[in-house]
């Protein structure tokens, strides 16, 4: 996974099939200090993610297999979550508790 923010959008008028009424987005991917990695890219948004949100996004097969509908269309980065919080420690530590209310089984 990865993730990136959102530039905004990205409008094509002739889509393969499979795709149409896809929303598509201009992400900058990011790496794990928030910093820009690269050039910005194309990605299929199934989260409806706006400009400025931060996002995971997946890469290859696992993108086309987060398209709705259809199973097998040629998607090869997609946005999957929209990320509300983000805590991140240093390298080598890692909390193994689960805060309560973090999730419905606490």
């Amino acid at each position: 996974m990865l993730f990136g923010r959102v530039k905004g959008n990205a409008v094509c008028t002739i889509k393969y099939p499979g795709t149409e009424g896809l929303k598509l987005l201009v992400v900058q991917p990011l790496n794990k200090k928030l910093e820009p990695l690269g050039a910005l890219q194309v990605a299929a948004d199934v989260v409806m993610a706006g400009p400025g949100d931060l996002c995971v996004m997946v890469r290859s097969r696992e993108a086309a297999l987060a398209m709705p509908l259809e199973k097998f269309v040629p998607i090869d980065l997609a946005l999957v979550g929209i990320v509300d919080e983000l805590e991140v420690k240093p390298d080598g530590e890692f909390e193994y508790t689960l805060k309560a209310g973090a999730n419905r089984f606490t």
